[in-house]
Parts: C-alpha cells; sequence; structure tokens
C-alpha cells in the first residue's frame, strides 16, 4: 500500500525527488543524442555531396588542362570537344558544391528540442519544489 503525498516524511519526498531528477536527466541525455545525431546524419551527407561536387569540379579542371595541352597541338575539332566537355563538368562541379553547401551551413546543430524540455524540466521542478 502506497503513502499519499500529504503522509509522506519530507526524506521520502526528497528521495522521490532525486529519483525524478535522476530518471529525468537520463531521459534528457538521451534526447539530447538521439537529436545531435539526426543532425549529424544530415550534415554528413550534405558534406558527402560537397565532396562529389568538389570531385567533380576536379575532373573539370583536369579536362581543361587536358583541352591546353590538345589546343597547343592545333587540331580544331579537338580542343574544341574538351572546352565544351571541361565547362561543362566544371559546371556541374560549381553547382553541386553551391547547392549542398548552402545546405550545410544552414544546420543549426543546437539541439532545440533538448534545450526547451529542459526549459520545461526546470518549471516543472520548480513547481514540485
Amino acid at each position: 500500500m502506497q503513502q499519499s503525498k500529504e503522509d509522506r516524511s519530507l526524506g521520502e519526498l526528497f528521495s522521490e525527488l532525486t529519483r525524478e531528477i535522476s530518471t529525468l536527466t537520463r531521459q534528457e541525455m538521451t534526447l539530447a543524442k538521439t537529436e545531435l545525431s539526426e543532425k549529424m546524419s544530415s550534415v554528413g551527407k550534405d558534406l558527402a555531396f560537397v565532396a562529389a561536387g568538389g570531385a567533380i569540379a576536379y575532373a573539370g579542371f583536369l579536362v581543361l588542362l587536358a583541352f591546353l595541352v590538345v589546343l597547343l597541338d592545333s587540331f580544331l575539332p579537338l580542343w574544341a570537344s574538351a572546352l565544351i566537355v571541361g565547362v561543362v563538368v566544371t559546371a556541374i562541379g560549381g553547382f553541386l558544391i553551391k547547392k549542398y553547401w548552402t545546405a550545410f551551413t544552414k544546420v543549426n546543430p543546437t539541439p532545440t528540442t533538448t534545450l526547451q524540455t529542459l526549459k520545461e524540466d526546470q518549471q516543472w521542478l520548480k513547481e514540485q519544489i
């Protein structure tokens, strides 16, 4: 049989409050870990696209270098092809970098949900005391 709050001693009430605070703290830490994990997953994906864009831009740079080599060789159709391919590949790489770098910089690493629940927990604790 459980005693009502009015029948329990001050020590029992503080003991229960300590257990609840401990449980609440563990739950908040779990929430923070989950929230940060989700945000880091999004950041990782965006960084992968930035890296892919960088690799494509680098390939475009290499093609442009090949263009210079062919241009020096004076074969008009060959260098024209290299120029077109180099510009297109470099443009695609630049587009990918710009698009996903913007998405990457917009990610807010602050665990906002956790901070909100901590504020709610603080209010609850004030009410309990």
